[in-house]
C-alpha cells in the first residue's frame, strides 16, 4: 500500500508486546484466548510452563504507562491481581464511565489519550489491544513491536494489522525461541 503516514505529535514512544497465532490473530472472533497457551500470568501474558512469562514482566517494568482499548481492559479488569501496579493505565472507550474504576483513566478518543500521556511526560507507553495497536500504528506512534507467535493456526480472528495509510518498514532486532515452540521477534519501526 502506498500513501503517507501521519505522525501525531507525542512525547512518548509506543511499544507493542503481543501474543498471536502463527497466522497473525490475537484472539478468536468471540474474544476467546484459550488457544494462546495452557496458562497465563496475571497480566494475560502467556506462561511458558516453567514459571516464566516470555519477558512480559521485564517489558512492563520498562514502560511509564499503558494504553489499551475497552475490550482488553474488560479482559484484564477481573484478574485477582492488577498487573500494572504503579503505572498509569489509559483506556480508549466511548462506553466506559470515567471514574468507575480508579485504576484507569478513560479517554473518548486517540487524540485525547495522546494529549494526556504527552502532558504527563510519559516516555515509553505500552500499547495493547488489537484496535488500539492498529490506531497507534496508523498514527505513527509505535516505535517497537515484540510479537510472540504461538505454534497454532486458528484460521480467523482479530488482528492488530490491517489497512494502513502507508507501509510501515520494520528493522529486525532479535528473535528468541522458547520451549513449546513459541517464537518471539522484536522489531524497531524505521523512521
Amino acid at each position: 500500500m502506498c500513501g503517507t503516514l501521519r505522525r501525531m505529535d507525542a512525547s512518548f514512544t509506543g511499544s507493542v508486546f503481543l501474543g498471536m497465532s502463527v497466522d497473525g490473530f490475537i484472539a478468536r472472533l468471540d474474544g476467546d484466548l484459550s488457544w494462546l497457551t495452557g496458562g497465563q500470568d496475571a497480566g494475560g501474558a502467556p506462561d511458558d510452563g516453567e514459571g516464566g512469562d516470555f519477558g512480559f514482566g521485564e517489558f512492563v517494568a520498562g514502560v511509564d504507562a499503558l494504553v489499551m482499548g475497552r475490550s482488553t481492559y474488560e479482559f484484564i479488569a477481573p484478574f485477582a491481581e492488577w498487573p500494572y501496579q504503579g503505572r498509569p493505565v489509559h483506556v480508549l472507550s466511548t462506553t466506559l464511565t470515567p471514574g468507575d474504576d480508579a485504576r484507569i483513566t478513560v479517554h473518548r478518543s486517540l487524540d485525547d489519550a495522546v494529549a494526556a500521556m504527552t502532558a504527563a511526560g510519559h516516555r515509553r507507553v505500552y500499547v495493547d489491544g488489537g484496535r488500539t495497536v492498529h490506531a497507534f500504528l496508523a498514527a505513527g506512534l509505535v516505535g517497537d513491536l515484540t510479537l510472540s507467535r504461538v505454534p497454532v493456526l486458528i484460521g480467523t480472528g482479530h488482528t492488530p494489522f490491517g489497512e494502513l495509510p502507508a507501509d510501515i518498514r520494520l528493522e529486525h532486532e532479535r528473535t528468541r525461541t522458547f520451549p513449546g515452540g513459541m517464537v518471539q521477534t522484536t522489531y524497531r519501526v524505521r523512521r
